[in-house]
């Protein structure tokens, strides 16, 4: 185990995948105002559309993190934007003290073995042409940490750490059901011993009995391992099982953050309240808690427009929100390193 990670990682990395991180150490990983755009027309004046507008979080060693949103927020962009999969137009990217938007390609592929991705689509992330063996040995024989007769033994080991049996390494991926494909997903994440895994809604196609056993798993495997967890979902209530702060994204930016049980106790943010609203009430003797009504028509609005982003579908927007963007910072009455880009945190209570 102790082998295979000091081939992928320098002294650098192998110090920030420690479960513990002294004070005043620098953050595995360290986003700091990135922007991804993509443009609109191929014309050289044509306009683009901001995903990712500014964005900055910082994420400890062995911390879950959890980016929540609608879909469309730009959450999986900003995920793609940190494993480099999309071209970042601005900002910085540091891992493990490494500046990822800096690095030659070659320098990358060794860096990057540190960061590993846990899909949604459980079927469409695994190679229908190979078996589950061929899928968990892939990243292990592509950064040649075993060799030979140790390849077998390890993918084994891998398979039995998320709960598959042994004969389930002979199986395609259609023979296998979504809790198992997704399961296979999850050892081949941690096959390199990562410092950290990005997972993008990693249980949202499964049924409910088996979402509670892959979050179980992964918090498991968290507490064995070591590894930090960037954990992307709409889901508040999956979000709060699993995080230890929450990053709350609308339109592109960071509108809410803190630790999970502040934020869901006593969301600052319109944008949070509306959210935790939206949960459906298992007990309908509680009743239901409906939205304030909002101007849907709002959503068209772009990211690079003056004023905030929500306001048009704010109840308490004014004319301040109209005319200047709210900053991320912290608030009167914001405590435990919270912060909010609102006008008005403080002055309304909960909508």
């Amino acid at each position: 185990m102790d082998q295979i990670r000091g081939r992928l990682m320098t002294t650098c990395e192998h110090q920030a995948a420690s479960s513990t991180q002294t004070c005043g150490a620098e953050p595995l990983l360290d986003v700091r105002n990135v922007v991804t755009e993509f443009p609109r027309s191929r014309r050289p004046n044509g306009l683009s559309i901001r995903a990712v507008d500014g964005v900055s979080l910082t994420l400890a060693a062995g911390e879950t993190l959890g980016l929540v949103g609608e879909s469309g927020c730009g959450k999986s962009t900003l995920a793609r934007s940190i494993l480099r999969l999309t071209p970042v137009t601005c900002g910085s990217i540091r891992f493990a003290g490494h500046d990822l938007l800096a690095l030659p390609p070659r320098r990358l592929r060794t860096v990057r073995a540190g960061i590993q991705v846990i899909l949604q689509d459980s079927a469409g992330s695994l190679n229908p042409r190979m078996t589950v063996e061929q899928v968990v040995a892939e990243p292990l024989m592509v950064h040649r940490v075993v060799f030979g007769g140790q390849v077998k033994s390890r993918v084994l080991d891998l398979l039995a750490r998320v709960g598959l049996p042994p004969d389930a390494g002979v199986r395609y991926p259609h023979e296998l059901s979504g809790g198992q494909r997704q399961r296979v997903g999850i050892a081949r994440a941690i096959a390199l011993e990562p410092a950290l895994i990005i997972c993008d809604e990693p249980v949202s196609a499964l049924d409910v009995s088996v979402q509670a056993q892959i979050l179980n798993l992964l918090l498991d495997l968290q507490a064995k391992l070591g590894m930090a967890y960037l954990f992307i979902s709409h889901d508040l209530s999956v979000v709060q099982r699993v995080s230890d702060r929450v990053a709350v994204m609308y339109m592109g930016k960071i509108v809410e953050t803190g630790p999970t049980i502040e934020v869901c106790r006593a969301p600052a943010h319109p944008y949070t309240q509306a959210l935790l609203r939206a949960v459906p009430t298992p007990d309908p003797r509680l009743g239901s808690h409906p939205v304030a009504a909002v101007d849907r028509a709002g959503d068209a609005i772009t990211a690079a427009a003056a004023g905030c982003a929500y306001r048009v579908r704010c109840p308490v927007a004014t004319d301040r929100c109209r005319d200047r963007v709210p900053p991320l910072e912290s608030k009167s009455g914001l405590a435990g390193g919270r912060m909010a880009a609102c006008h008005h945190v403080g002055d309304v209570g909960e909508l």
